[in-house]
């Protein structure tokens, strides 16, 4: 819808922007729709939210109502699911449904049932995260090697559009190949067209997984990353704007790849794992 309202020209004498909406298929009065900004009360809200939720994911509707109204805020269950979709979270825990996906859109089976991750490249996944800022909020998408928790790629972005995690995907499968599996939620962004179809480009090779119905822990490894890219880069910082972010981003997560031990491989970095400088790792056998 941008891109053809960008089409329009405001200053043709031939054909006027009523006409040019017709031919183009929009409706004349989305052209001039400016969209209603978050109210300052609401964003207190929602970064509140964000930190209860990064502590506690499985926090539904109810128990987040009764936070913010501890906190001073009257807010009903409407207006506080309303808040939790617009940050793109979902509370983690077995339900049917956890993330919906467009009606339209296919949904592929969970294959990673009972497989073991031996390797790198094996398995990838992704996800989305809500970013705080000073002058309002972004989203976080990053491309994660399940072996050797290494980013791969990441992107932020203003919306919750399919275009930058497909950004995301391309640029890891350019710099590093293809995955043999592809992980990821129903998330209307990773069951698009467009990401789906990035993956299953000709000689690609990609099998499609998505999180099992009920299965709250498919991605987890994408969940314990957002846990760390927020405690130890987002909230300690406090970034203004989305360029600030971004650059602080970058440096945090060539941090996250190639200094910051990690327990569960054994206290060698994701790098190390990744590139086969360490390669006996038996706490991450069978992690998955």
């Amino acid at each position: 819808m941008k891109d053809k309202i960008s089409l329009i020209d405001k200053k043709d004498d031939e054909f006027s922007q009523r006409k040019q909406c017709l031919l183009l298929g929009v409706n004349w009065s989305t052209m001039h729709y400016k969209p209603v900004g978050i109210r300052p009360i609401d964003r207190e809200m929602m970064n509140l939210l964000d930190d209860k939720y990064t502590l506690h994911p499985f926090y539904g509707v109810r128990k987040m109502k009764k936070f913010l109204r501890e906190k001073g805020y009257k807010v009903g269950n409407g207006h506080v699911r309303t808040l939790l979709r617009k940050m793109g979270l979902f509370a983690v825990f077995a339900k049917p449904n956890l993330s919906k996906p467009h009606p339209e859109h296919k949904v592929y089976p969970y294959l990673l049932r009972d497989v073991d991750i031996i390797r790198p490249n094996q398995v990838w996944s992704t996800d989305i995260t809500y970013i705080r800022l000073g002058q309002g909020f972004a989203y976080l998408t990053a491309v994660i090697d399940w072996h050797s928790r290494c980013i791969l790629s990441w992107r932020i972005s203003n919306t919750l559009e399919s275009s930058f995690c497909v950004e995301a995907l391309e640029e890891a499968i350019r710099n590093y190949g293809c995955p043999e599996i592809f992980n990821t939620d129903h998330g209307s962004q990773f069951t698009s067209e467009d990401f789906i179809g990035a993956l299953t480009v000709t000689g690609r090779n990609i099998s499609i997984s998505m999180d099992g119905r009920g299965r709250a822990h498919d991605n987890i490894f994408v969940e314990r990353l957002w846990r760390s890219v927020k405690y130890e880069c987002i909230y300690l910082n406090g970034y203004q704007s989305i360029p600030e972010a971004r650059e602080g981003l970058r440096t945090y997560f060539e941090f996250y790849n190639r200094e910051r031990y990690h327990q569960s491989l054994d206290y060698a970095t994701p790098w190390q794992i990744y590139s086969g400088v360490c390669n006996t790792l038996d706490a991450v056998t069978n992690a998955a």
